[in-house]
């Protein structure tokens, strides 16, 4: 989490920065304001228009990071995400060797981790990033492992043409009729129906024959699980040698692998985010390296299949009813009191910025230029302070992304943005344009978002031919990611959502524009504020 006084002063120097080398309007006003007191700074508020607006099954493929597991969010509902992945061989046309005998099979997909302290063994103590619900070590799913049957095409012809092909959120069914052989049934129950993400850095050994010692090498945390000896022994290393000498041959071949997970009995469950992009499986044997070498003497080999090609991130939600009953209640018209954002496939927030656009006339006429404009999206912590079973609060996104949603891009003051992070993490870049939490610096939990749209409003005033296009605003962990992924059936107001948001699991809910005066929460509402300098 985030320091709210911390970044207030980033971005008020951040800002600052931005002001004096790119904005000439502000610069050409900020000299007549030395010594004039013909011009003011003035505070405008316009009302918006804000509502829910569920996300409904959603392209999933080839997603740099997937989700993998069971989130309980006390607020939203539960999520199970399970994953479908083409393989790859690291080497085509392998040499395997004269009377091959597999060792072992190691599955192994390194986690988002960082070191926290040195162990008194000389290696290091990790925390697990991206892990959500309950902590990495306390939480257990039930994981397969399975052989997939299912042949993933990168495209497709209608018509004569050829399209790309797409795979969605939905598609559970699909590729669990193609299930083959369950691959990881070792009689260790923490590599299946027990399966945790462990947090221990890994150890390996390597023995040297001429000095008769074992020497030791550590890594950061993975999945590592032994997989059926039987099936790579037959599948691999007595493949017929076509099978195994191109990557189309052999993507025909050995279609993939599915990763399916459950819960474990009455144990708490968790999800993490996984690169398994930089997975693999690596089947260690002995081989004769010639059919005519004398004895039965034989060397040391491997094999490395990649778990790289065509992917799918497959998700099951169940909501909980309010959460539910607020997507299904929304009010395009006068808005709703919450917008409820949720990754994955769950639901966005639409603004409309009419109440600004019925203005904007007057304020040509009257010459005011605007020197800022945000909007501040306020958190309702006492609906986000709900617990799970666990007693364990829901994880609160990082970020926030506003963009133009008529048209699927980012808005001008996005781009416009080259402002740095200002941590390690280089996701949080574009601190000016904004969308990071505003976290109490007692609660630890957030209290609002806030999101610069100056360019954006300064082009709907100088330019009379643009567009009052509708706003989307979704949950976002890579700022970077902004490209779209379509919806599988498009509806009357969206057709495609950011795919940052579909990889991010957690959600957040916002005071809307709809809260009716009187009510306690009532100055918390969503409004656009624009500052004005105006002539007097």
């Amino acid at each position: 989490m985030y320091n709210t006084s911390f970044f207030k002063k980033i971005l008020f120097a951040a800002t600052v920065v931005l002001f004096c080398s790119c904005d000439k309007d502000f610069n050409a006003i900020g000299d007549d304001l030395i010594g004039d007191d013909h011009f003011g700074l003035e505070s405008e508020k316009y009302d918006v228009v804000a509502y829910n607006q569920e996300v409904t099954p959603v392209q999933s493929n080839s997603l740099t990071i997937n989700k993998l597991g069971i989130y309980e969010d006390p607020v939203f509902g539960t999520t199970t995400a399970n994953y479908n992945t083409q393989v790859t061989l690291s080497a085509y046309a392998p040499s395997i060797g004269e009377e091959p005998v597999i060792k072992n099979v190691i599955l192994s997909i390194p986690y988002f981790s960082h070191t926290i302290s040195v162990n008194e063994k000389g290696g290091y103590n990790y925390q697990l990033d991206s892990i959500y619900g309950t902590p990495a070590d306390k939480g257990r799913l039930d994981l397969s492992i399975y052989e997939s049957t299912y042949q993933m095409r990168s495209s497709y012809y209608d018509n004569g043409s050829q399209l790309t092909q797409m795979y969605y959120t939905d598609q559970t069914p699909d590729f669990e009729g193609h299930l083959g052989v369950k691959l990881n049934d070792s009689t260790d129950v923490k590599q299946n129906t027990k399966f945790f993400f462990d947090v221990a850095q890994k150890k390996d050994s390597t023995y040297d024959d001429s000095s008769k010692k074992y020497t030791y090498t550590y890594s950061a945390p993975e999945m590592r699980l032994n997989l059926n000896k039987a099936f790579f022994q037959d599948k691999i290393l007595k493949a017929a040698a076509s099978k195994l000498s191109a990557a189309d041959v052999f993507q025909e071949y050995f279609r993939g692998l599915y990763f399916k997970v459950a819960k474990s009995g009455a144990d708490p469950v968790n999800m993490a985010l996984l690169d398994f992009s930089k997975g693999k499986i690596t089947i260690n044997y002995k081989a004769k390296t010639d059919i005519t070498t004398d004895g039965d003497t034989k060397e040391n080999r491997s094999i490395v299949i990649n778990l790289t090609g065509s992917n799918v991130n497959l998700l099951q939600e169940v909501k909980k009813t309010e959460y539910q009953d607020a997507l299904t209640a929304r009010n395009k018209t006068t808005g709703d009191s919450r917008l409820y954002l949720k990754g994955g496939q769950g639901s966005l927030a639409v603004i409309e910025l009419n109440d600004f656009a019925s203005k904007l006339k007057e304020i040509r006429d009257n010459g005011w230029k605007v020197n800022e404009a945000n909007l501040v999206f306020n958190i309702d912590a006492t609906k986000m302070n709900a617990v799970g079973t666990d007693n364990i609060k829901a994880k609160e996104p990082k970020r926030v992304y506003l963009y133009d949603l008529t048209n699927n891009v980012p808005i001008l003051d996005y781009t416009s943005d080259g402002s740095s992070s200002i941590t390690t993490d280089s996701r949080m870049s574009k601190v000016v344009y904004g969308g990071i939490i505003n976290v109490d610096a007692t609660t630890k939990r957030g209290t609002s978002y806030k999101i610069r749209l100056t360019n954006h409003i300064r082009n709907l005033i100088k330019t009379t031919t643009a567009t009052n296009v509708k706003l989307g605003l979704v949950v976002m962990d890579d700022i970077s990611l902004v490209t779209s992924n379509k919806l599988k059936l498009k509806n009357d107001v969206i057709s495609e959502v950011p795919r940052a948001s579909v990889v991010n699991p957690s959600g957040t809910i916002l005071f809307g524009n709809n809260i009716p005066a009187g009510d306690s929460n009532y100055d918390k509402r969503l409004r656009l504020e624009v500052y004005y300098t105006k002539p007097n």
